[in-house]
């Protein structure tokens, strides 16, 4: 019966020291990350206007500005994916009705770093076509379409 006496006086003691231990505060571990992201606010269309092959002169489109924000101080990239009628890397206007195909040169600067969203900052889109390109191209109205991607 002392040993069982002895065990539980032990127990409260133990119980009683571990209070007399305790803290009256602590402190709580909190965390965020904020993560870096992109996105494109507005578009563009790159327009050569008409191509008059009795000239073949080399024809630069009207500059396009696409909008976009990214996350402050986040490092961007932006790739296209040479348009819908490429050739390797070679962006083609095809022919409507007639599917012939005329080269152009689509041209922009594809890294920066980002301001935050309240921030827009505007890409600017150039293009050419050469006029040994088009001088034999038949009569036909001319498209592509380029889709552009943004990673930060």
């Amino acid at each position: 019966m002392k040993r069982v006496t002895a065990v539980i006086a032990a127990v409260f003691l133990a119980a009683w020291v571990g209070s007399a231990n305790a803290a009256s505060n602590t402190s709580v571990s909190v965390s965020a990350t904020v993560i870096g992201t992109c996105k494109f606010l507005t578009g563009g269309t790159m327009a050569f206007g008409n191509l008059d092959p009795s000239l073949a002169t080399n024809v630069n489109a009207a500059l396009t500005q696409p909008t976009f924000w990214c996350t402050k101080n986040a490092t961007y990239t932006i790739t296209d994916d040479d348009g819908l009628n490429e050739n390797g890397t070679t962006h083609r206007l095809i022919g409507a009705t007639n599917g012939e195909f005329i080269p152009y040169s689509f041209n922009y600067t594809g890294s920066g770093t980002g301001a935050g969203p309240a921030n827009t900052l505007t890409m600017n889109i150039s293009g050419q076509i050469l006029g040994t390109d088009y001088s034999g191209a038949s009569q036909d109205t001319y498209s592509d379409t380029v889709t552009l991607t943004i990673n930060p």
